[in-house]
């Protein structure tokens, strides 16, 4: 925990999906919030993507932060910072287009969370 998944409209084309995703999975390790190697994260690429209703040029990216459940509203507003701040470093716009950067922290149920780590024998 956490689970990070990041999604970003197909018109970025110079958006560098895993230069960001480590970007952020370093700012969430330094808000000493988490073990650094629980911090999974992915991010999906959307081909298929609608702005509004207008014609005018717009693209996104769009980051859910899934965390267990119990922490203050002031933690999460820090998280959700955190990872914004990372988005709009390492974002921009391409010239003339309307670019939206968005973070959602959800919480999962602690009690019916369920994980396991597997060593590798060899």
């Amino acid at each position: 925990m956490p689970h990070l998944i990041l999604e970003y409209s197909a018109n970025l084309n110079t958006f560098d999906a895993k230069a960001t995703l480590l970007a952020v999975n370093t700012a969430l390790a330094a808000t000493g919030h988490f073990v650094e190697a629980d911090i999974k994260s992915r991010s999906h690429r959307c081909d298929t993507f609608a702005v509004g209703t207008s014609s005018a040029p717009r693209a996104f990216v769009h980051a859910d932060l899934a965390i267990l459940s119990g922490r203050s509203l002031d933690t999460r507003r820090e998280l959700s910072a955190s990872v914004l701040a990372v988005l709009q470093a390492q974002c921009s716009a391409p010239a003339g287009v309307h670019l939206q950067l968005s973070v959602q922290v959800l919480e999962i149920e602690r009690d019916s969370y369920a994980k396991v780590s597997i060593e590798a024998h060899g």
